[in-house]
């Protein structure tokens, strides 16, 4: 049986580790093994895309970072409670062509029993900067 801790019921102590876990995970940028994180039937929304399963996870997460280079993500807590986590985020990057930007946002989590999560609602914003103005170097 797949399980990634902590497990719910969260505490505080442990949904921080979970927000540090996803954050290391994702500035690591290997989609399969993100992919893991997450149950097998997942449903994620990441902005305007609806994307369902491990499968399409992967497949948008290697997409993401073609054009998201030098990617460098910062979560920090908001809430939870027994199997849920709320999360805010921001992150830099520039696309192919060298533009500069940072991204906030807000992620609500829910969990399986198992420790995977089963949905993940991403609503992001991005904002041009200069290269000068990144705060993650």
């Amino acid at each position: 049986m797949e399980q990634k801790h902590p497990l719910p019921p969260f505490t505080e102590e442990t949904s921080k580790e979970k927000n540090q876990l996803a954050e290391n995970a994702w500035n690591n940028k290997n989609p399969e093994k993100i992919a893991m994180a997450y149950s097998i039937d997942s449903e994620w929304r990441n902005r305007d895309q609806f994307i369902h399963g491990r499968k399409e996870i992967i497949e948008f997460l290697k997409d993401k970072w073609t054009q998201e280079l030098d990617y460098q993500l910062k979560k920090e807590y908001w809430s939870h409670t027994e199997n849920r986590i709320a999360v805010r985020f921001e992150y830099e990057y520039h696309d192919p062509n060298g533009n500069w930007f940072r991204a906030y946002g807000n992620e609500n989590w829910e969990f399986d029993e198992n420790g995977l999560m089963k949905k993940r609602f991403a609503s992001i914003n991005d904002l041009v900067i200069e290269e000068q103005d990144r705060k993650f170097k």
